[in-house]
């Protein structure tokens, strides 16, 4: 049992040592133009919620 723990100790060493972290990219002009166009949608929403519920 405690050779199949340091074997399973010792297995995954070699793949942790070759991960490279991912790098984000940056934002394009296309993406916050539509996070934008989102958001504005997103108030109106909320905007006409809320007319709607003051009525009653």
């Amino acid at each position: 049992m405690k050779r199949l723990f340091a074997l399973a100790a010792l297995f995954p060493a070699p793949a942790l040592a070759e991960f490279d972290r991912p790098i984000p990219q940056p934002q394009t002009d296309v993406a916050e133009f539509w996070f934008f166009v989102g958001s504005v949608a997103l108030i109106a929403a909320l905007v006409a919620v809320q007319m709607l519920v003051s009525r009653r």
